[in-house]
C-alpha cells in the first residue's frame, strides 16, 4: 500500500506540473493576442469544482465545493476563472470563441466578437494552439538542463562489465549468449546500454559482440522488436555478482550473520556466478536448510541457512552502477543548457521513432495507461528520478498533442494550416463534428490503454 501511495503521489504531482505548464502555454498566447480565456482548470470538474477563484473589482474572490460560479462573476467576463477540479484526468483552458472539449457551437455568441478566438487571424490562432506543445517541450529542455547541472551524468560503459549481458529468450533465439559484451550495431559503436543503443540494436542488420575473447556477428531479424514486445521479457540487462548491499532485519540472512559486502557464490554447492543465477537457484530450495558459500573481504566462508516457503534469503543486492567503474560527467550552468537541449531532442526523436511499433499487434497490446505511467516512478521518493520522469513525460505530452488528430492541439493546428494554404476557413459546424469524433477516438484509446493495465495487473 505504501508503494502504491508513493507512486500515485508522484504521478499526480508530475501530471499536475505538466498540465499547468501545457495549459499556460495556451493561456499566454491567448492573452498576448487579446483573446479572452474564460476558465483555466487543473483537473476536470464535471458536476462541481473543489475550488475556483476570479478577480472581481480588483480583488480575488474564492468559491469552494460548488456546482456553479457565483452569479455576480458574470459581470466581469474579461477576467479568467481559475479552478481546481476533482477528476485528475487532465485539465483545460477554455478560450472564448473556440470549439473544443469545453464548449460546443451552441455556447458561442450569435455574432463573433473581437475578443474571441474565431475572429483572430490565422497566425495568432496558430500560436495559441501550438503554445501548449511549445511550453511542454521548453519545460523538458529546462528540466534536463537542471538535472545535468545539479546531478551531472553517470553511465556504465559496457566494457567495464566483465560478466557481459544477460539476455532474454527472444535475444537468445537470434544468437545472443549470456556473457556477450555488446560492441556495435551496424556502424554505431556501443559505449553504454541505454535507450539509444537499444534502438540501434533492434533496427540493425548486424550486431557485433565480444564472446570469450572473439568478435562474433549476430544477424538481427526485421521483426526483432515485435518478438521482444510479444515475449514481454525485454532485451538484456547487465550481468553482475550477488553482492549484499543491505541485510533485512529478522530474515534468514540476518540470522546467520551475513553482512553488506559479502559476495554470494554458491547454494548447496551449486555455483552461482551472477545475481540472476543466485535468485533462480535459491527458488529450488523452498522449506529447506541449505549451505550458502560466500566471500567476505576475500576470505571464503559458508553459512547454513533455513529457508521458508518463499525461499527468500532477505537482502538487497548491489547494482551494476555500484559494483563497476562508471563514467561521471559534471556540467557547469552554461554547459548544461546545450546538453539539456541535446538530451531533450534525443528523447523526442527516440520516442517519435518508437511510435511506428504502436501500429503493430504487439505494440498495441503493450500500450499502457495511468498504471503504466505510475510504474515509471520509483517506490521511494527520489528527486532526480522524479524530475527525469517528468521531463520525459513532458516530451511525450508534447509529441502526442502535436499529432494531427481532432481533439488534440495537432488537430486544430492541421485545420489552421489547411486554412492558410487554401484561404478558406473550415466552418464552426465542421470543427464541432471533427472535435466530437476526435474526442470519441481519444476516450476509446484511453479506455483501451487503461484496460491493458488492468489485464496485466490481473494476470501478472
Amino acid at each position: 500500500m505504501e508503494t502504491f501511495l508513493i507512486r500515485a503521489l508522484q504521478l499526480v504531482a508530475s501530471l499536475s506540473i505538466l498540465i499547468v505548464i501545457h495549459e499556460f502555454g495556451h493561456f499566454l498566447f491567448a492573452k498576448l493576442s487579446g483573446t479572452r480565456v474564460e476558465r483555466f482548470y487543473l483537473f476536470f470538474n464535471p458536476g462541481f469544482s473543489l475550488m475556483r477563484c476570479k478577480k472581481i473589482n480588483g480583488k480575488l474572490e474564492f468559491d469552494f465545493l460548488s456546482k456553479n460560479e457565483p452569479e455576480h462573476w458574470k459581470n466581469e467576463p474579461e477576467n479568467t476563472v481559475w479552478g481546481l477540479g476533482w477528476l485528475p484526468l487532465g485539465g483545460y483552458c477554455s478560450i472564448s470563441g473556440m470549439v473544443d472539449e469545453t464548449q460546443s457551437l451552441d455556447d458561442l455568441a450569435a455574432e463573433p466578437q473581437p475578443w474571441e478566438f474565431r475572429t483572430k487571424k490565422p497566425f495568432p490562432r496558430l500560436m495559441i494552439m501550438a503554445g501548449g506543445v511549445l511550453f511542454n517541450f521548453i519545460l523538458a529542455l529546462l528540466l534536463y538542463g537542471m538535472i545535468l547541472n545539479i546531478w551531472g551524468k553517470s553511465y556504465l560503459p559496457v566494457q567495464n562489465v566483465p560478466l557481459g549481458m544477460e539476455f532474454s529468450q527472444p535475444a537468445h533465439q537470434v544468437g545472443f549468449q549470456d556473457g556477450d559484451i555488446l560492441l556495435s550495431a551496424d556502424d554505431m559503436t556501443i559505449v553504454q546500454f541505454n535507450d539509444e543503443s537499444f534502438r540501434a540494436i533492434v533496427e540493425a542488420s548486424q550486431v557485433k559482440v565480444l564472446r570469450a575473447g572473439d568478435t562474433v556477428s549476430i544477424a538481427i531479424p526485421d521483426n526483432f522488436m515485435q518478438q521482444l514486445m510479444a515475449a514481454k521479457q525485454g532485451f538484456a540487462s547487465y550481468r553482475f555478482p550477488a553482492v549484499i548491499k543491505q541485510v533485512m532485519p529478522r530474515t534468514p540472512a540476518a540470522k546467520v550473520g551475513l553482512l553488506p559486502g559479502d559476495s554470494l557464490v554458491a547454494i548447496q554447492n551449486i555455483p552461482t556466478q551472477t545475481f540472476m543465477d543466485f535468485a533462480t537457484t535459491i527458488k529450488q530450495f523452498k522449506d529447506s536448510t541449505v549451505s550458502i558459500d560466500y566471500y567476505r573481504q576475500g576470505v571464503a566462508s559458508q553459512a547454513i541457512v533455513t529457508l521458508d516457503s518463499t525461499a527468500t534469503l532477505g537482502f538487497a543486492a548491489m547494482m551494476p552502477m555500484e559494483l563497476y567503474k562508471t563514467e561521471d560527467i559534471a556540467y557547469t550552468f552554461w554547459q548544461s543548457i546545450p546538453a539539456g537541449v541535446k538530451l531533450a531532442w534525443s528523447k523526442l526523436s527516440g520516442y517519435s521513432s518508437d511510435m511506428k511499433y504502436v501500429f503493430t499487434k504487439e505494440g498495441a497490446q503493450s500500450l499502457g495507461g495511468f498504471g503504466a505511467i505510475a510504474q515509471m516512478f520509483p517506490t521511494k521518493w527520489d528527486w532526480r528520478v522524479f524530475w527525469e520522469t517528468t521531463a520525459f513525460l513532458s516530451v511525450v505530452l508534447a509529441f502526442m498533442n502535436v499529432l494531427p488528430i481532432p481533439g488534440l492541439d495537432g488537430g486544430h493546428i492541421l485545420f489552421l494550416l489547411v486554412e492558410v494554404i487554401s484561404g478558406r476557413k473550415p466552418s464552426d459546424k465542421f470543427l464541432e463534428k471533427a472535435q466530437t469524433i476526435g474526442m470519441i477516438l481519444l476516450f476509446a484509446l484511453l479506455i483501451y490503454a487503461n484496460g491493458n493495465d488492468i489485464i496485466r495487473w490481473l494476470f501478472k
